[in-house]
């Protein structure tokens, strides 16, 4: 007899599949409730250790029973852990919730889980049935327009592409020797967070981000920050319209993902025309793989549906886009599940 108090499941093993598609469908508010959480710095609030929940909703500007609620739930979902009755603390999953750690994915939370993204996602059945972005029925805009008259919403987004960066980048960057390049250029950069992660491991190499005024106006205090603001700079432009010449190593991180071919190939050709000979680009993005197995190029591909006009394309779709801009495909290395992307190397066709 089950005792009172407590039950027992049906059956074992695998969950049938209309549970496990009740499990798909809370997913949505799975992302709420970690955007909560991170909007609260409840991570931050217990990085000393567990801490009993009244005290914690005194911390973090909580109701107590409201927090509970939350909290156990991602307890359920493993992210925090019940360390004793209405007490929490971090576990490897919470700790990316914290502010300024290795693998932190706080801002990232907060802006996956935003409004502004979720009202887009609300209109995703208009991407599908129209091919054009959700973002611009739901908002009467492009997104890098909205930002643009958002600058709460900015610093936010540049933050989380920070975070994502790092990890990216630690990861893309541990095993590609760069030590035979000059002069690195990370086109649509931000505020620099690449150059300050590689070029403290090349002394020689110089450095430049290049991407809009109102965003790389920030990198010159990253890079005194890190010791490079000798070799490493900011220069304002539109990469639509021309790139910085000269550089040897030219970088995209997450960027082509969110344009469909004729934008994209435009970057990708005036980066062609401003390259030093011998030249090479590497594009950090996903692969896009064939076949049913999971993976998370195919749940950004469908976030670039909504947002942009873009999307991730598969080995074969970046030869053709390098063929249209006198660009070939060296090298393909798939860094998932190690990191959160690939690294897809071109370099001139006559190469």
């Amino acid at each position: 007899m089950t005792n009172p108090g407590s039950y027992a499941l049906p059956y074992d093993g695998e969950a049938p599949p209309p549970m496990q598609m009740m499990e798909m469908l809370y997913g949505a508010l799975a992302t709420q409730m970690i955007s909560v959480a991170a909007e609260l710095g409840v991570a931050d609030a217990l990085a000393d250790g567990p801490r009993p929940v009244a005290e914690l909703a005194t911390a973090v500007g909580a109701d107590e029973v409201a927090l509970f609620r939350l909290l156990r739930g991602l307890a359920g979902l493993g992210v925090f852990t019940e360390t004793a009755p209405r007490e929490f603390g971090l576990n490897p999953l919470g700790e990316t919730l914290r502010s300024g750690v290795k693998g932190s994915m706080k801002e990232i939370a907060q802006d996956v889980g935003g409004r502004t993204r979720l009202t887009a996602y609300a209109e995703l059945a208009h991407s599908v049935r129209t091919g054009e972005p959700a973002f611009e029925k739901a908002h009467g805009t492009s997104m890098w327009n909205y930002l643009q008259t958002h600058p709460e919403e900015v610093a936010l987004f540049g933050k989380a592409m920070g975070n994502l960066a790092s990890e990216a980048h630690s990861v893309a960057f541990a095993n590609y020797d760069l030590s035979d390049a000059r002069h690195l250029v990370d086109i649509a950069g931000g505020e620099g967070w690449l150059i300050a992660a590689v070029a403290p491991h090349y002394p020689n190499l110089k450095a430049t981000v290049f991407d809009e005024g109102h965003v790389v106006h920030a990198a010159g205090e990253l890079f005194a920050r890190v010791g490079i603001a000798d070799r490493a700079s900011g220069v304002a432009g539109d990469m639509f319209e021309s790139v910085p010449a000269g550089g040897d190593v030219y970088v995209l991180s997450s960027i082509l993902f969110s344009y469909d071919d004729p934008e994209a190939g435009k970057v990708l050709s005036n980066i062609r025309e401003a390259m030093d000979p011998g030249g090479r680009i590497l594009i950090l993005e996903p692969v896009l793989p064939d076949g049913n197995g999971p993976h998370p190029g195919k749940l950004l591909d469908v976030t670039q549906l909504a947002l942009h006009r873009g999307g991730i394309r598969t080995v074969a779709e970046w030869e053709r886009l390098f063929a249209s801009c006198g660009l070939k495909l060296a090298e393909t290395r798939v860094m998932w599940p190690a990191g959160p992307t690939d690294m897809i190397i071109a370099v001139p066709a006559d190469q």
